[in-house]
C-alpha cells in the first residue's frame, strides 16, 4: 500500500485538477485518509473498523466523476464507474455488479490485493428513487439492495472461481438528487439556534445544507443503502467564472492541451478572454455544466485544425470572438482571417 497522505495534501493535488468545490474536496481528503488509515489500523491492531462509503450530491457537469479519478490517481489505486441507472435496467443485476469488480480487477493488472483497496464511484443513485406515483420503484429499490453487500463488505465469487473481498473497497456514490433542496427546506429548521460572532450565518447556512439520513429516505433511498452511505457532501452549480478558470488553470486545462497540439506544429495559439466568457455562457446555457466546456471548443477549433496542416506557414491563430473566424499570422507577418467555409465558428 502506497504511503498515506495527509489530507492537505490530498486537496493541493485535487486542486492541480478540479476548480473550485473546496468543500467537497476537504471532505473527500478527510474520508480517503481516514479509509486507508483504518486499513492500516486493522493490520497493525486487527481492530475491525467499519468502513464510511461516501455519498456526492450535485448537479451534472459540477465535477463528481473529475473528482474520483483525480483521487485515484492520487493514490494510485484502480477505479472503476457504474451506472445506476444502467443497472436498474438489467433483469439480472448480480451480474452487472460481478462485471463491475472484474473491471476493477482488469484495472489491477488482475492483482487481486491491489483490487481489493481500490475505489467504485456508482452514479446517478439517485435515479433508484421512485417514480411517479408509485411508493416504491420495484427496479431501483433491487438494486439498492444488490449493492448493500458489497458497498458493507462481503467476498463475492466471481465467475472464474476467485473470490474478491469488497471489505476495504471504498464506494462513492453519486447523483444530481433534484428536488432533494425542496426535502430539506421542510425538515431544516437550524434558524432559531444561538450564535455569536460574525460566522453566524454561515453557520446556519451549513447547518441547513446538511443531508441527513432521514432526507435521504424521504427522496427515496432505502434505510439499508442509505445508511450504507454516512458521509455526504455537496457540489454547487459551476458559476461562469469557475468555468473560465476550469478552461485555462488546470494541469490538463482544455486550453492548454489545444495550445500543446499547435505548439507541435510551431504554431501559437492565442484566445481573448470574451472568447472563454462567451463559452461559459454558452455552457450555463445548455444546463450541462463543465460537460459543454470540451463540445463547444473541439467546434470552435475545428476549421483552425483543418487549416493549419495545409497552410505551414502560420506561426500564430488568435481567436477575437467565438463568433467570427480566427485569424492567422504567417511567416510573412501577414494577418488573414480564416475563410470558414461553414459560418461562425460555433452557431448560437
Amino acid at each position: 500500500m502506497p504511503a498515506l497522505l495527509k489530507p492537505s495534501d490530498i486537496v493541493r493535488q485535487l486542486n492541480e485538477h478540479v476548480i473550485g468545490q473546496e468543500e467537497a474536496k476537504r471532505t473527500l481528503a478527510v474520508a480517503i485518509y481516514s479509509h486507508y488509515r483504518k486499513m492500516a489500523t486493522v493490520a497493525v491492531d486487527a481492530v475491525e473498523v467499519t468502513k464510511s462509503n461516501v455519498l456526492l450530491i450535485g448537479p451534472t457537469g459540477t465535477g463528481k466523476t473529475l473528482l474520483c479519478e483525480t483521487l485515484a490517481r492520487i493514490l494510485d489505486v484502480p477505479f472503476v464507474t457504474a451506472d445506476a441507472t444502467s443497472l436498474a435496467q438489467t433483469q439480472f443485476v448480480s451480474e452487472e455488479i460481478e462485471a463491475i469488480l472484474h473491471r476493477l480487477l482488469d484495472r489491477a493488472n488482475d492483482d487481486l490485493a491491489v483490487a481489493q483497496r481500490g475505489i467504485v464511484f456508482v452514479d446517478e443513485v439517485d435515479k433508484l428513487k421512485p417514480m411517479g406515483g408509485e411508493a416504491r420503484a420495484t427496479s431501483g429499490e433491487s438494486v439498492q439492495h444488490a449493492l448493500l453487500k458489497i458497498m458493507e463488505g462481503a467476498p463475492v465469487r466471481l465467475n472464474d472461481g476467485r473470490h474478491i473481498d469488497t471489505t476495504h473497497i471504498l464506494f462513492i456514490c453519486g447523483g444530481a438528487f433534484v428536488g432533494l433542496d425542496k426535502i430539506l427546506t421542510k425538515t431544516h429548521t437550524f434558524g432559531f439556534i444561538s450564535t455569536s460572532g460574525g460566522d453566524d450565518q454561515k453557520i446556519l447556512e451549513r447547518l441547513n445544507a446538511r443531508v441527513k439520513p432521514t432526507d435521504l429516505l424521504e427522496f427515496g433511498l432505502i434505510p439499508e443503502f442509505a445508511g450504507r452511505l454516512p458521509i455526504v457532501t455537496r457540489l454547487n452549480d459551476l458559476s461562469q467564472e469557475m468555468l473560465i478558470r476550469i478552461m485555462t488553470e488546470p494541469r490538463n486545462a482544455i486550453y492548454k492541451q489545444f495550445a500543446s497540439m499547435l505548439r507541435a506544429d510551431n504554431v501559437q495559439l492565442h484566445i481573448e478572454p470574451t472568447v472563454f466568457r462567451q463559452i461559459a455562457e454558452l455552457a450555463i446555457e445548455y444546463k450541462a455544466g463543465a460537460r459543454s466546456l470540451r463540445g463547444i471548443f473541439e467546434e470552435m477549433m475545428t476549421d483552425v485544425l483543418y487549416a493549419i496542416p495545409d497552410t505551414p506557414s502560420i506561426r500564430k491563430v488568435i481567436i477575437r470572438s467565438l463568433f467570427e473566424p480566427a485569424a492567422f499570422v504567417t511567416d510573412e507577418c501577414n494577418v488573414t482571417p480564416l475563410e470558414a467555409t461553414t459560418g461562425p465558428a460555433v452557431n448560437s
